[in-house]
């Protein structure tokens, strides 16, 4: 089955139940397989079914592909998603019919800056948590070993853009509800260790900005914020001539959260 060439080559092909979907470097397209066709086997009046056909490749609505990078590709349940690093776009395949730019959704600046000059880039798709992880990988030169990655994490739930991860994986799977990624050829189980925010082994920690919106052209200042959940951070009390405030939950250094 021969594309037009003016798509680009094809770098992915994926078959579904009816259909195949081409995604070639500028357009994506839906071919109709394994649908049964009639045709006349030898020239008479006998007429013979078959369902090995590539049946009319038909461009999907959009002006996007995935250029030379497949490996952004994950398919889940409810759709595909992928990057177009040229467009600066990252998309989503819904029901076979329709690109939607799910880069818009409040992170379209964001990957307009970012995808650009990029070594790598990343596609895996968490089942248990129904996010797709798009890892962007930079090297800043050509002798660094490993890139500097970030990973930016889409919910199918929420339909946004929740959460930066500190973990930049070489590959990726969701096997049986459990999440899989491989780093320097060892893999790891997420969702699976008792420690938080802990991958390959190094510990982060976790963080978010608030950004108050209400009257920008004031400027502001708070008194107090009020902090209500799991342990707090606690700095341990020091002082020359003795303990003298009262208290007695500061005697030891606990670590948790903190502004």
């Amino acid at each position: 089955k021969d594309l037009s060439p003016r798509h680009g080559s094809i770098q992915k092909l994926v078959s579904r139940d009816t259909d195949t979907i081409a995604f070639c470097e500028d357009k994506v397209l839906r071919m109709l397989t394994n649908k049964d066709a009639l045709f006349n086997a030898d020239g008479n009046s006998n007429v013979t079914s078959t369902n090995n056909v590539i049946g009319q490749a038909t461009p999907i609505n959009g002006d996007y592909g995935i250029l030379t990078n497949p490996e952004t590709l994950a398919i889940t349940h409810f759709a595909m998603y992928w990057a177009d690093q040229m467009r600066g776009q990252v998309l989503a395949l819904e029901g076979g019919m329709s690109i939607k730019s799910i880069s818009d959704m409040g992170m379209k600046d964001y990957f307009n800056d970012n995808l650009e000059n990029l070594s790598e880039l990343l596609g895996t798709y968490d089942e248990k948590k129904n996010e797709y992880n798009l890892t962007l990988a930079t090297r800043v030169a050509k002798h660094q070993f490993r890139p500097t990655t970030v990973t930016v994490s889409y919910n199918e739930i929420t339909s946004g853009w929740t959460s930066f991860k500190s973990f930049g994986p070489e590959q990726g799977i969701s096997l049986n509800n459990q999440y899989y990624t491989f780093n320097e050829g060892s893999i790891w189980k997420h969702h699976d260790n008792t420690t938080t925010n802990n991958f390959y082994g190094n510990q982060y920690y976790s963080d978010f900005t608030l950004v108050f919106n209400d009257s920008p052209s004031s400027v502001k200042s708070f008194n107090s914020i009020n902090y209500e959940g799991t342990q707090a951070r606690i700095s341990q009390f020091t002082t020359v001539s003795g303990k003298t405030d009262n208290r007695y939950d500061d005697l030891t250094a606990k670590t948790g959260w903190y502004v």
